[in-house]
């Protein structure tokens, strides 16, 4: 254990930190080889958010490969995934025009007939029925702080945050203390930038021998409109305008449901002006006509932010160590040009639970899971994943017009001759790639109109985002001084702009200014975990249940 603390203790097989679809899968997938040869397994999910999906945010336009291998019936069954793709544009932006890419030039991986359009936290809470009926204990509102490393290096489970903790630190009347949950393995299942995930590459060096991790951040609102608008099964993409050249990102745009469309934005976070706001290019691009028609005579009803893995084939951390494996976002399957991860997602969950039922059957237990590696590396995922393995560096070097060109070649080049061997590395890690206000021009944002272009609070209130303001805050400061002596002459403080839900402020008082963070407006996508130059914030989890509370995201 890590402290002497007296904490209740629950044993089980398998424990998995996150409810989202890679985990859900996992702990699916061990009970159905429970079932099959006729024996016991316990498993137990832990997720963070209030109910299970309440911090799933994704486009979403799910590839259904993970689905039809977990619950090859699942649409009989009533997965609320209805909206089969029926339409697929795809545009290149200016500020005056469009440009739209014709469906026969693309590589064929990038077509998104055959997959549907949804709310991926809608089907994640479906996964989340589907577990519990066949036995798995989810808890949700359960917050995991830490793992548990046995004496000879292996995982041998996770401690759950304590509750009840005032913000100065000190034991309220609530207090409770977090508890401990043993396993004989421990699949990690956090998403992207995953609290203890990130404490476990660097404590295992797992990701020694692959490249810089690269990450994006994604923002998205859902929309009800006027149902003589809508159209079921219609997927947009754009990249190009607001964004400059050499700036990675673009925005989506489906129909489904209701009456529902779901726009977002993604700016890749290896950009360089420091003055520039994900979130106010987001609003930007909902001002040019390719989108804005699909939104008009309509109402904004949520919205939500969330950071997503970039790195693809070559910056995948080793998956498996002793006791422990990762497993989804958090190590980071996501198929950047296709933006669509979920499949992947849970395809490893499913190849994890398999290698850990195949040990426990051994009478093994808090080893490696080589198994788990062997089977990824031999996956229609990999196979997958290394199509567009040089995409992402080709964007980030060349820009977008050049560098998608030559990845959209690249893509076929890798598709026609799958045996090519060649990968470009990523360079810089995102926060090292800012370069000084003083030789950045700032960014003259139009204000926003409350129509079709919304402020960040107005957004944030959206998110149905909670925190105790009598907790401690959940994001650390290294050294207190640096946002002021450093980033804020360097770069104008950065996080002003960066954070998608108005946490960080610098504050001008009597005279002196300060940093202040409004921890209460996270909405928990990680980004200032990823993007602050100095690498002084540390994200840590709140009390279980904090945070937002997405609907039909």
């Amino acid at each position: 254990m890590s402290d002497q603390v007296e904490r209740d203790i629950m044993e089980f097989d398998v424990v998995i930190v996150g409810a989202g679809p890679a985990g859900l899968s996992a702990a699916i997938r061990l009970k159905q080889l429970a079932a099959e040869k006729d024996t016991e397994i316990s498993v137990v999910v832990l997720e963070k958010g209030s109910e299970v999906g309440a911090h799933i945010l994704s486009g979403a336009v799910v590839d259904p490969a993970g689905l039809d291998k977990l619950i090859p019936d699942w649409r009989e069954q009533g997965a609320p995934l209805k909206d089969e793709v029926t339409k697929d544009f795809f545009y290149y932006l200016g500020e005056a025009g469009e440009i739209r890419l014709p469906n026969l030039f693309m590589p064929p991986l990038m077509s998104n007939h055959g997959c549907y359009a949804g709310s991926l936290g809608n089907l994640t809470k479906w996964l989340g029925e589907q577990a519990e009926s066949m036995g798995v204990e989810v808890y949700p509102g359960i917050a995991v702080a830490e793992a548990i490393i046995g004496a000879d290096g292996e995982i041998e489970g996770v401690i759950t945050g304590d509750l009840g903790v005032a913000r100065d630190g000190s034991p309220k009347d609530s207090y409770t203390p977090g508890m401990a949950l043993l396993g004989k393995y421990t699949f990690f299942a956090e998403g992207a930038r995953g609290s203890v995930t990130k404490q476990l590459i660097k404590k295992y060096g797992l990701d020694e021998d692959s490249g810089t991790q690269k990450f994006g951040i994604g923002l998205k609102e859902l929309w009800e409109i006027p149902p003589e608008n809508h159209k079921p099964g219609l997927v947009q993409h754009t990249m190009g305008w607001p964004l400059d050249n050499n700036t990675g990102g673009g925005s989506f745009l489906y129909h489904f449901g209701d009456n529902l469309v779901s726009v977002g934005f993604v700016v890749h976070l290896d950009y360089a002006n420091p003055y520039l706001s994900p979130f106010k290019e987001f609003q930007r691009s909902k001002t040019h006509p390719v989108i804005a028609r699909h939104l008009e005579g309509g109402k904004r009803i949520a919205y939500g932010a969330r950071a997503l893995t970039e790195g693809g084939w070559q910056a995948i951390p080793q998956l498996a160590f002793p006791g422990g494996a990762l497993i989804g976002c958090a190590a980071g399957f996501m198929n950047v040009p296709r933006i669509k991860g979920s499949h992947n997602a849970m395809l490893s969950g499913i190849m994890a639970a398999e290698a850990a039922f195949q040990a426990l059957e051994a009478g093994r237990a808090r080893d490696t899971l080589l198994e788990y590696i062997l089977a990824v590396e031999n996956s229609s995922m990999a196979k997958e994943l290394k199509k567009v393995r040089n995409v992402k560096p080709l964007w980030s070097r060349l820009g977008t017009r050049l560098g998608v060109m030559l990845g959209g070649l690249d893509m076929w080049l890798n598709t026609i001759f799958p045996f090519l061997g060649y990968t470009l590395k990523h360079k810089k890690p995102d926060f090292a790639t800012l370069r000084p206000a003083a030789k950045s021009k700032p960014i003259d944002y139009p204000k926003p109109d409350n129509t079709l272009t919304f402020d960040i609070l107005s957004s944030v209130f959206l998110s149905n985002t909670n925190h105790d303001e009598d907790e401690p805050v959940h994001l650390r400061l290294t050294d207190p001084e640096i946002p002021i002596e450093q980033n804020l002459p360097e770069y104008d403080e950065p996080a002003q702009r960066y954070c998608p839900a108005n946490v960080y402020e610098v504050v001008e008082e009597g005279g002196t200014v300060r940093f202040q963070i409004n921890a209460q407006n996270c909405v928990h996508c990680k980004t200032c975990d990823i993007k602050d130059p100095a690498q002084n914030i540390t994200w840590v989890v709140p009390e279980g249940g904090d945070g937002p509370n997405y609907a039909n995201m």
